[in-house]
Protein backbone atom coordinates (compact mmCIF):
# COMPACT_ATOMS: atom_id res chain seq x y z
CA UNK A 1 0.00 0.00 0.00
CA UNK A 2 1.28 3.48 -0.68
CA UNK A 3 2.31 5.62 1.45
CA UNK A 4 0.78 9.09 0.89
CA UNK A 5 1.78 10.81 3.67
CA UNK A 6 3.27 14.31 3.26
CA UNK A 7 5.23 16.54 5.39
CA UNK A 8 3.18 19.23 6.83
CA UNK A 9 5.10 22.36 5.64
CA UNK A 10 6.03 24.84 8.96
CA UNK A 11 4.70 28.18 9.91
CA UNK A 12 6.37 31.18 8.36
CA UNK A 13 6.36 33.60 11.45
CA UNK A 14 7.66 37.88 10.95
CA UNK A 15 8.64 38.98 14.14
CA UNK A 16 8.94 42.79 14.17
CA UNK A 17 10.60 44.38 17.37
CA UNK A 18 12.87 47.58 18.63
CA UNK A 19 14.76 45.75 20.73
CA UNK A 20 17.40 43.91 19.18
CA UNK A 21 18.09 41.35 22.38
CA UNK A 22 14.58 40.78 22.99
CA UNK A 23 14.28 40.06 18.95
CA UNK A 24 17.14 37.72 18.83
CA UNK A 25 15.35 35.53 21.57
CA UNK A 26 12.38 34.86 20.27
CA UNK A 27 14.14 34.46 16.91
CA UNK A 28 15.48 31.81 18.16
CA UNK A 29 13.09 30.14 20.50
CA UNK A 30 10.99 30.32 17.37
CA UNK A 31 13.00 28.68 15.04
CA UNK A 32 13.51 26.09 18.12
CA UNK A 33 9.78 25.03 17.70
CA UNK A 34 10.39 24.50 14.20
CA UNK A 35 9.12 27.74 12.79
CA UNK A 36 10.54 29.80 9.79
CA UNK A 37 11.18 33.09 11.31
CA UNK A 38 11.83 36.63 9.94
CA UNK A 39 12.73 38.91 12.34
CA UNK A 40 13.01 42.93 11.38
CA UNK A 41 13.89 45.46 13.78
CA UNK A 42 11.96 48.36 11.19
CA UNK A 43 8.24 48.06 10.96
CA UNK A 44 8.94 50.03 7.63
CA UNK A 45 11.05 47.15 6.27
CA UNK A 46 8.33 44.95 7.47
CA UNK A 47 5.70 46.50 5.46
CA UNK A 48 8.21 45.64 2.46
CA UNK A 49 8.80 42.39 3.11
CA UNK A 50 4.82 41.97 3.11
CA UNK A 51 4.64 42.93 -0.02
CA UNK A 52 7.23 40.41 -1.06
CA UNK A 53 6.39 37.58 0.99
CA UNK A 54 3.59 35.21 2.81
CA UNK A 55 3.38 34.45 6.31
CA UNK A 56 1.16 32.96 8.63
CA UNK A 57 1.43 34.82 11.39
CA UNK A 58 3.29 38.30 12.49
CA UNK A 59 4.50 38.80 16.25
CA UNK A 60 4.31 42.58 16.77
CA UNK A 61 5.37 45.06 19.48
CA UNK A 62 3.12 47.96 19.83
CA UNK A 63 5.72 50.41 20.14
CA UNK A 64 7.91 51.29 17.84
CA UNK A 65 9.81 54.51 16.16
CA UNK A 66 8.76 55.42 12.69
CA UNK A 67 5.44 53.10 12.51
CA UNK A 68 3.43 52.21 15.53
CA UNK A 69 2.52 47.84 16.17
CA UNK A 70 -0.95 49.53 15.80
CA UNK A 71 -0.26 51.45 12.65
CA UNK A 72 1.84 48.30 11.12
CA UNK A 73 -0.81 45.83 12.26
CA UNK A 74 -3.45 48.02 9.88
CA UNK A 75 -0.92 47.70 7.29
CA UNK A 76 -0.43 43.25 7.65
CA UNK A 77 -4.29 43.22 7.14
CA UNK A 78 -4.68 45.53 4.62
CA UNK A 79 -2.09 43.97 2.43
CA UNK A 80 -2.34 40.48 4.03
CA UNK A 81 -5.74 39.60 5.70
CA UNK A 82 -5.79 36.15 6.29
CA UNK A 83 -2.08 36.53 8.84
CA UNK A 84 -2.68 35.86 12.12
CA UNK A 85 -1.42 38.63 14.10
CA UNK A 86 -0.27 38.63 17.88
CA UNK A 87 0.16 42.45 19.41
CA UNK A 88 3.26 42.84 22.22
CA UNK A 89 3.80 45.36 24.48
CA UNK A 90 5.50 46.75 27.76
CA UNK A 91 2.88 49.50 28.25
CA UNK A 92 -0.44 47.31 28.63
CA UNK A 93 -3.71 48.99 28.73
CA UNK A 94 -7.41 47.68 28.20
CA UNK A 95 -7.96 50.73 25.88
CA UNK A 96 -4.49 49.61 23.93
CA UNK A 97 -5.85 45.96 23.91
CA UNK A 98 -9.25 46.39 22.78
CA UNK A 99 -7.66 48.83 19.77
CA UNK A 100 -5.23 46.04 18.76
CA UNK A 101 -8.49 43.37 18.77
CA UNK A 102 -10.69 45.55 17.00
CA UNK A 103 -8.27 45.89 14.22
CA UNK A 104 -7.73 42.44 13.70
CA UNK A 105 -5.44 41.19 16.06
CA UNK A 106 -5.70 37.34 17.15
CA UNK A 107 -3.67 37.87 20.50
CA UNK A 108 -2.18 39.90 22.73
CA UNK A 109 0.79 39.31 25.13
CA UNK A 110 2.48 41.68 27.96
CA UNK A 111 6.28 42.05 28.15
CA UNK A 112 8.39 40.60 30.38
CA UNK A 113 6.60 37.27 29.52
CA UNK A 114 6.39 35.30 32.57
CA UNK A 115 7.31 32.36 30.62
CA UNK A 116 8.57 32.38 26.64
CA UNK A 117 7.13 29.20 26.21
CA UNK A 118 3.69 31.41 26.68
CA UNK A 119 5.01 33.35 23.59
CA UNK A 120 5.96 29.74 21.57
CA UNK A 121 1.76 28.28 22.05
CA UNK A 122 0.25 31.57 21.56
CA UNK A 123 2.22 31.36 17.38
CA UNK A 124 1.17 27.71 17.96
CA UNK A 125 -2.53 28.11 18.20
CA UNK A 126 -2.10 31.15 15.85
CA UNK A 127 -0.34 29.17 13.13
CA UNK A 128 -3.24 26.23 13.59
CA UNK A 129 -5.87 28.28 13.41
CA UNK A 130 -4.25 30.07 9.69
CA UNK A 131 -3.54 26.27 8.74
CA UNK A 132 -7.56 25.68 9.16
CA UNK A 133 -8.33 28.91 7.73
CA UNK A 134 -6.12 27.96 4.55
CA UNK A 135 -7.82 24.46 4.48
CA UNK A 136 -11.33 25.78 4.62
CA UNK A 137 -10.80 27.96 1.47
CA UNK A 138 -9.28 24.99 0.13
CA UNK A 139 -12.25 22.85 0.54
CA UNK A 140 -14.31 25.70 -0.24
CA UNK A 141 -12.74 25.92 -3.45
CA UNK A 142 -12.90 22.20 -4.48
CA UNK A 143 -16.77 22.92 -3.60
CA UNK A 144 -16.99 25.34 -5.97
CA UNK A 145 -15.48 23.81 -8.72
CA UNK A 146 -18.05 20.55 -8.73
CA UNK A 147 -19.27 20.01 -11.93
CA UNK A 148 -23.24 21.30 -13.05
CA UNK A 149 -23.76 17.87 -11.75
CA UNK A 150 -22.06 17.35 -8.59
CA UNK A 151 -23.54 21.49 -7.82
CA UNK A 152 -27.20 20.74 -7.97
CA UNK A 153 -27.43 16.71 -6.92
CA UNK A 154 -24.83 17.06 -4.01
CA UNK A 155 -22.41 14.91 -5.13
CA UNK A 156 -19.01 15.60 -3.59
CA UNK A 157 -16.09 13.96 -4.16
CA UNK A 158 -12.69 14.52 -6.26
CA UNK A 159 -11.44 11.01 -6.13
CA UNK A 160 -10.85 8.77 -9.17
CA UNK A 161 -13.76 6.64 -8.84
CA UNK A 162 -16.09 9.69 -8.18
CA UNK A 163 -15.15 11.29 -11.20
CA UNK A 164 -15.65 8.03 -13.18
CA UNK A 165 -19.17 8.50 -11.67
CA UNK A 166 -19.48 11.48 -13.19
CA UNK A 167 -18.71 10.86 -16.54
CA UNK A 168 -20.58 8.07 -16.45
CA UNK A 169 -24.13 10.14 -15.68
CA UNK A 170 -22.75 13.12 -18.08
CA UNK A 171 -22.72 10.19 -20.79
CA UNK A 172 -25.81 8.90 -20.53
CA UNK A 173 -28.08 11.19 -18.59
CA UNK A 174 -29.60 12.27 -22.11
CA UNK A 175 -30.72 8.39 -23.21
CA UNK A 176 -33.99 6.75 -21.93
CA UNK A 177 -31.82 4.00 -21.21
CA UNK A 178 -32.43 1.49 -18.42
CA UNK A 179 -29.84 2.15 -15.37
CA UNK A 180 -28.60 -0.20 -12.52
CA UNK A 181 -26.62 1.48 -9.69
CA UNK A 182 -24.74 -0.52 -7.66
CA UNK A 183 -23.18 0.12 -4.30
CA UNK A 184 -22.71 -0.21 -0.72
CA UNK A 185 -26.01 1.19 1.85
CA UNK A 186 -24.79 4.57 2.07
CA UNK A 187 -23.24 5.31 -0.94
CA UNK A 188 -25.53 7.76 -2.61
CA UNK A 189 -27.20 5.90 -5.14
CA UNK A 190 -30.47 8.12 -5.54
CA UNK A 191 -28.47 11.07 -5.60
CA UNK A 192 -26.74 9.61 -8.78
CA UNK A 193 -30.90 8.67 -9.79
CA UNK A 194 -31.50 12.62 -9.28
CA UNK A 195 -28.69 13.61 -11.02
CA UNK A 196 -29.46 11.18 -13.94
CA UNK A 197 -33.03 13.11 -13.98
CA UNK A 198 -31.85 16.47 -13.91
CA UNK A 199 -29.40 16.27 -16.72
CA UNK A 200 -31.72 14.27 -19.16
CA UNK A 201 -34.63 15.48 -21.26
CA UNK A 202 -37.00 14.61 -18.79
CA UNK A 203 -35.84 16.87 -15.72
CA UNK A 204 -39.02 19.06 -16.53
CA UNK A 205 -41.24 15.95 -15.73
CA UNK A 206 -41.70 14.39 -12.77
CA UNK A 207 -39.08 11.93 -10.62
CA UNK A 208 -40.56 9.65 -8.04
CA UNK A 209 -38.94 7.38 -5.97
CA UNK A 210 -39.67 3.60 -3.71
CA UNK A 211 -37.43 1.57 -1.69
CA UNK A 212 -38.97 -1.89 -2.64
CA UNK A 213 -37.43 -3.37 0.49
CA UNK A 214 -39.84 -1.65 2.34
CA UNK A 215 -43.24 -3.17 1.46
CA UNK A 216 -44.95 -5.99 1.29
CA UNK A 217 -45.94 -8.32 -1.62
CA UNK A 218 -49.12 -6.72 -2.12
CA UNK A 219 -48.61 -3.00 -0.87
CA UNK A 220 -45.52 -2.99 -3.48
CA UNK A 221 -47.36 -4.02 -6.42
CA UNK A 222 -50.63 -1.80 -5.80
CA UNK A 223 -47.77 1.04 -5.13
CA UNK A 224 -46.06 0.74 -8.19
CA UNK A 225 -48.94 -0.24 -10.66
CA UNK A 226 -51.85 1.16 -8.77
CA UNK A 227 -55.12 -0.98 -8.18
CA UNK A 228 -59.00 -1.22 -8.87
CA UNK A 229 -62.13 -0.96 -6.52
CA UNK A 230 -62.17 -4.26 -4.81
CA UNK A 231 -58.77 -6.04 -5.97
CA UNK A 232 -57.97 -6.67 -2.38
CA UNK A 233 -59.56 -6.18 1.24
CA UNK A 234 -58.79 -2.47 1.92
CA UNK A 235 -59.09 -1.53 -2.03
CA UNK A 236 -62.39 0.60 -1.89
CA UNK A 237 -61.54 2.84 -4.59
CA UNK A 238 -59.65 2.59 -8.22
CA UNK A 239 -55.84 4.29 -7.68
CA UNK A 240 -53.28 4.91 -10.08
CA UNK A 241 -49.60 3.79 -9.19
CA UNK A 242 -46.39 5.41 -9.01
CA UNK A 243 -45.52 4.30 -13.15
CA UNK A 244 -48.46 6.52 -13.49
CA UNK A 245 -47.36 9.45 -11.40
CA UNK A 246 -44.23 9.14 -13.27
CA UNK A 247 -45.43 9.05 -16.52
CA UNK A 248 -42.74 11.37 -18.78
CA UNK A 249 -40.45 11.18 -16.68
CA UNK A 250 -38.04 9.17 -14.23
CA UNK A 251 -39.30 6.24 -11.08
CA UNK A 252 -35.90 5.30 -8.48
CA UNK A 253 -36.51 2.05 -7.78
CA UNK A 254 -34.00 1.29 -5.03
CA UNK A 255 -33.49 -2.30 -3.53
CA UNK A 256 -34.24 -3.83 -6.50
CA UNK A 257 -32.89 -7.23 -5.32
CA UNK A 258 -35.81 -7.21 -2.89
CA UNK A 259 -38.80 -7.47 -4.62
CA UNK A 260 -40.54 -10.60 -5.04
CA UNK A 261 -40.86 -12.78 -7.85
CA UNK A 262 -44.44 -11.85 -9.65
CA UNK A 263 -43.34 -8.45 -8.97
CA UNK A 264 -40.15 -9.09 -10.93
CA UNK A 265 -42.91 -10.35 -13.89
CA UNK A 266 -44.75 -7.36 -13.82
CA UNK A 267 -41.82 -4.92 -13.87
CA UNK A 268 -40.48 -7.32 -16.55
CA UNK A 269 -43.40 -6.37 -18.65
CA UNK A 270 -43.26 -2.76 -18.09
CA UNK A 271 -39.70 -2.58 -18.91
CA UNK A 272 -40.38 -4.73 -22.50
CA UNK A 273 -43.35 -3.24 -23.50
CA UNK A 274 -43.78 0.06 -21.73
CA UNK A 275 -47.57 -0.61 -20.28
CA UNK A 276 -48.58 -1.88 -17.03
CA UNK A 277 -51.59 -3.59 -15.99
CA UNK A 278 -53.07 -1.94 -12.29
CA UNK A 279 -53.49 -5.01 -9.61
CA UNK A 280 -57.15 -6.50 -10.38
CA UNK A 281 -57.87 -4.82 -13.77
CA UNK A 282 -57.66 -6.12 -17.26
CA UNK A 283 -57.11 -4.19 -19.35
CA UNK A 284 -53.12 -2.63 -19.73
CA UNK A 285 -52.31 1.33 -19.33
CA UNK A 286 -49.06 2.41 -21.69
CA UNK A 287 -46.55 4.19 -19.71
CA UNK A 288 -43.57 6.69 -20.73
CA UNK A 289 -41.25 6.01 -17.74
CA UNK A 290 -37.57 5.90 -17.70
CA UNK A 291 -36.18 3.41 -14.74
CA UNK A 292 -33.24 3.66 -12.44
CA UNK A 293 -33.07 0.61 -10.26
CA UNK A 294 -30.38 0.34 -7.47
CA UNK A 295 -28.95 -2.59 -4.86
CA UNK A 296 -26.53 -3.09 -2.57
CA UNK A 297 -27.03 -6.72 -3.16
CA UNK A 298 -25.22 -9.24 -5.53
CA UNK A 299 -27.68 -9.32 -8.59
CA UNK A 300 -25.67 -11.76 -10.35
CA UNK A 301 -25.58 -14.69 -7.51
CA UNK A 302 -29.25 -13.93 -6.87
CA UNK A 303 -29.89 -14.67 -10.42
CA UNK A 304 -27.26 -18.13 -10.13
CA UNK A 305 -29.68 -19.20 -7.25
CA UNK A 306 -33.11 -18.37 -9.20
CA UNK A 307 -33.58 -15.73 -6.29
CA UNK A 308 -33.96 -12.97 -9.35
CA UNK A 309 -34.87 -13.52 -12.94
CA UNK A 310 -32.17 -13.65 -15.37
CA UNK A 311 -34.22 -12.10 -18.05
CA UNK A 312 -35.36 -8.93 -15.70
CA UNK A 313 -31.18 -8.63 -14.55
CA UNK A 314 -30.10 -8.18 -18.29
CA UNK A 315 -33.48 -5.35 -18.67
CA UNK A 316 -31.90 -3.76 -15.67
CA UNK A 317 -28.31 -3.57 -16.06
CA UNK A 318 -28.10 -1.79 -19.67
CA UNK A 319 -26.08 0.69 -18.08
CA UNK A 320 -24.59 -0.29 -14.81
CA UNK A 321 -23.62 3.10 -12.45
CA UNK A 322 -20.83 1.58 -9.44
CA UNK A 323 -20.37 3.31 -6.90
CA UNK A 324 -17.81 3.32 -4.17
CA UNK A 325 -17.35 2.93 -0.62
CA UNK A 326 -16.02 5.81 1.33
CA UNK A 327 -13.37 3.28 2.57
CA UNK A 328 -11.99 3.45 -1.18
CA UNK A 329 -12.09 7.02 -1.71
CA UNK A 330 -10.39 8.13 1.58
CA UNK A 331 -9.12 11.38 -0.02
CA UNK A 332 -12.93 12.70 -0.56
CA UNK A 333 -13.61 12.24 3.37
CA UNK A 334 -12.52 16.19 4.26
CA UNK A 335 -14.26 17.48 1.63
CA UNK A 336 -17.50 15.81 2.20
CA UNK A 337 -17.00 16.31 6.36
CA UNK A 338 -16.82 20.49 5.23
CA UNK A 339 -19.44 19.86 2.79
CA UNK A 340 -21.70 18.58 5.96
CA UNK A 341 -20.38 21.25 8.11
CA UNK A 342 -21.27 23.99 5.66
CA UNK A 343 -25.09 22.37 5.65
CA UNK A 344 -25.84 21.75 9.06
CA UNK A 345 -23.88 24.86 10.73
CA UNK A 346 -26.50 26.64 8.38
CA UNK A 347 -29.17 24.89 9.25
CA UNK A 348 -28.85 24.73 13.15
CA UNK A 349 -27.92 28.39 13.01
CA UNK A 350 -24.40 27.34 14.36
CA UNK A 351 -21.00 29.22 13.80
CA UNK A 352 -18.65 26.00 13.23
CA UNK A 353 -16.40 27.07 10.33
CA UNK A 354 -13.98 24.33 11.03
CA UNK A 355 -13.01 20.43 11.87
CA UNK A 356 -9.48 20.39 13.88
CA UNK A 357 -6.89 18.26 12.14
CA UNK A 358 -6.66 15.74 15.12
CA UNK A 359 -10.49 15.66 13.84
CA UNK A 360 -9.81 14.83 10.54
CA UNK A 361 -7.42 12.37 11.21
CA UNK A 362 -9.79 10.77 13.19
CA UNK A 363 -12.81 10.36 10.40
CA UNK A 364 -9.75 9.72 8.16
CA UNK A 365 -8.77 6.65 9.88
CA UNK A 366 -11.88 5.01 10.30
CA UNK A 367 -13.40 2.49 7.28
CA UNK A 368 -16.66 3.78 7.58
CA UNK A 369 -19.45 1.12 7.34
CA UNK A 370 -22.66 3.30 6.70
CA UNK A 371 -20.49 4.68 4.04
CA UNK A 372 -21.59 8.66 3.47
CA UNK A 373 -24.50 8.43 4.98
CA UNK A 374 -22.73 7.54 8.09
CA UNK A 375 -20.31 10.30 7.95
CA UNK A 376 -23.41 12.73 7.51
CA UNK A 377 -24.87 11.85 10.86
CA UNK A 378 -21.44 12.14 12.47
CA UNK A 379 -20.78 15.64 11.21
CA UNK A 380 -24.03 16.15 11.90
CA UNK A 381 -24.56 14.64 15.73
CA UNK A 382 -20.59 17.05 15.78
CA UNK A 383 -21.84 19.98 14.40
CA UNK A 384 -24.67 19.86 17.08
CA UNK A 385 -22.50 19.00 20.10
CA UNK A 386 -19.36 21.35 18.82
CA UNK A 387 -19.27 24.57 21.50
CA UNK A 388 -16.65 26.69 19.87
CA UNK A 389 -15.84 27.46 15.75
CA UNK A 390 -13.83 24.05 15.07
CA UNK A 391 -15.36 20.78 15.65
CA UNK A 392 -12.69 18.53 18.22
CA UNK A 393 -12.40 14.78 18.45
CA UNK A 394 -14.66 14.99 21.59
CA UNK A 395 -17.93 16.18 19.38
CA UNK A 396 -17.42 13.25 17.15
CA UNK A 397 -19.09 9.82 17.95
CA UNK A 398 -17.28 6.91 20.31
CA UNK A 399 -17.44 4.63 17.35
CA UNK A 400 -15.00 6.37 15.62
CA UNK A 401 -13.05 8.07 18.55
CA UNK A 402 -12.99 4.67 19.92
CA UNK A 403 -11.23 2.61 16.82
CA UNK A 404 -8.46 4.81 15.29
CA UNK A 405 -5.64 6.87 16.36
CA UNK A 406 -5.62 8.18 20.41
CA UNK A 407 -7.65 11.49 20.51
CA UNK A 408 -4.84 13.77 21.34
CA UNK A 409 -0.89 13.49 20.87
CA UNK A 410 1.31 10.64 22.56
CA UNK A 411 2.33 12.25 26.28
CA UNK A 412 5.66 13.89 26.31
CA UNK A 413 8.70 11.67 27.85
CA UNK A 414 9.65 12.58 31.34
CA UNK A 415 12.50 14.84 30.60
CA UNK A 416 10.78 17.38 28.24
CA UNK A 417 9.30 19.51 31.15
CA UNK A 418 8.58 22.52 28.16
CA UNK A 419 6.18 19.87 26.02
CA UNK A 420 4.49 19.11 29.57
CA UNK A 421 3.69 22.54 30.33
CA UNK A 422 2.21 23.45 26.72
CA UNK A 423 -0.55 20.76 28.06
CA UNK A 424 -3.49 21.62 30.46
CA UNK A 425 -3.71 19.38 33.31
CA UNK A 426 -6.67 17.42 31.75
CA UNK A 427 -5.08 17.30 28.62
CA UNK A 428 -1.64 15.98 30.23
CA UNK A 429 -3.36 13.30 32.50
CA UNK A 430 -5.38 11.79 29.73
CA UNK A 431 -2.34 11.50 27.79
CA UNK A 432 -0.51 9.70 30.54
CA UNK A 433 -3.10 7.33 30.39
CA UNK A 434 -3.24 6.51 27.27
CA UNK A 435 0.47 5.94 27.33
CA UNK A 436 -0.29 3.76 30.42
CA UNK A 437 -3.57 1.77 28.97
CA UNK A 438 -1.74 0.88 25.49
CA UNK A 439 1.97 -0.23 27.30
CA UNK A 440 0.02 -2.09 29.38
CA UNK A 441 -2.85 -3.97 26.83
CA UNK A 442 0.18 -4.25 24.43
CA UNK A 443 2.05 -6.52 27.18
CA UNK A 444 -0.68 -8.47 28.17
CA UNK A 445 -1.34 -9.02 24.79
CA UNK A 446 2.17 -10.36 24.64
CA UNK A 447 2.19 -12.48 27.48
CA UNK A 448 -1.34 -14.50 26.58
CA UNK A 449 0.03 -14.90 22.85
CA UNK A 450 -2.54 -12.82 21.33
CA UNK A 451 -5.74 -14.71 23.06
CA UNK A 452 -7.94 -12.02 24.04
CA UNK A 453 -10.08 -14.22 26.72
CA UNK A 454 -6.88 -15.16 28.36
CA UNK A 455 -5.39 -11.38 28.34
CA UNK A 456 -9.47 -10.03 29.62
CA UNK A 457 -8.70 -13.08 32.84
CA UNK A 458 -5.19 -12.15 33.42
CA UNK A 459 -6.46 -8.02 33.89
CA UNK A 460 -9.31 -9.13 35.62
CA UNK A 461 -11.66 -7.49 33.43
CA UNK A 462 -14.58 -9.12 31.90
CA UNK A 463 -14.04 -10.07 27.58
CA UNK A 464 -16.17 -7.29 25.97
CA UNK A 465 -14.89 -4.43 28.18
CA UNK A 466 -11.12 -5.54 27.78
CA UNK A 467 -12.03 -5.83 23.86
CA UNK A 468 -13.21 -2.25 24.00
CA UNK A 469 -10.25 -0.88 25.17
CA UNK A 470 -7.89 -3.35 22.96
CA UNK A 471 -10.08 -1.23 19.86
CA UNK A 472 -8.74 2.23 20.68
CA UNK A 473 -4.83 0.91 19.91
CA UNK A 474 -5.34 -2.37 17.50
CA UNK A 475 -7.01 -2.36 14.27
CA UNK A 476 -7.35 -5.66 13.51
CA UNK A 477 -9.78 -6.28 16.32
CA UNK A 478 -13.54 -6.73 15.19
CA UNK A 479 -16.57 -5.55 17.84
CA UNK A 480 -17.40 -8.15 19.82
CA UNK A 481 -20.06 -10.01 18.33
CA UNK A 482 -20.40 -12.91 21.21
CA UNK A 483 -18.30 -15.80 19.48
CA UNK A 484 -15.48 -16.55 20.49
CA UNK A 485 -14.50 -18.74 18.68
CA UNK A 486 -12.54 -16.19 16.81
CA UNK A 487 -10.86 -15.12 19.68
CA UNK A 488 -7.41 -14.93 18.70
CA UNK A 489 -5.76 -11.65 17.19
CA UNK A 490 -3.37 -10.99 14.80
CA UNK A 491 -0.16 -9.92 15.88
CA UNK A 492 -0.08 -5.95 15.37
Amino acid sequence: MADNTQETPRARVLVVDDEPSLLRALEALLRKKGFEVTALESPITATQQLAQEDFDVALLDIKMPELSGLELLNAVKHRRPEVEVIMMTGHATVETALAAVKAGAYDYLTKPFEDVELVARAVAKAAERKMLFDRNRELEKQLSERTPVQQNEGLVGNSGGMREVGRMIEAVAYSAATVLVTGESGTGKELVARALHARSPRRGQPFVALNCGALTETLLESELFGHVKGAFTGAQRDQKGLFDAADGGTIFLDEIGDIPPPTQVRLLRVLQEGEIKRVGAADSVRVDVRVIAATHRDLPKLVKSGKFREDLFYRLNVINIPLPPLRDRVDDVPLLAHHFLRRYAERLGKKVRSVSPEAVQLLSGYRWPGNVRELENAVERAVVLCRGDTIQPVDLPPAITGRTAPLVREAPVNGDEAAWLMLSYAAAKEQALRRFEKGYVDLLMKACDNNISAAARKAGMDRSNFKRVLRKYRSDIEPDSGDEGSDRATAS
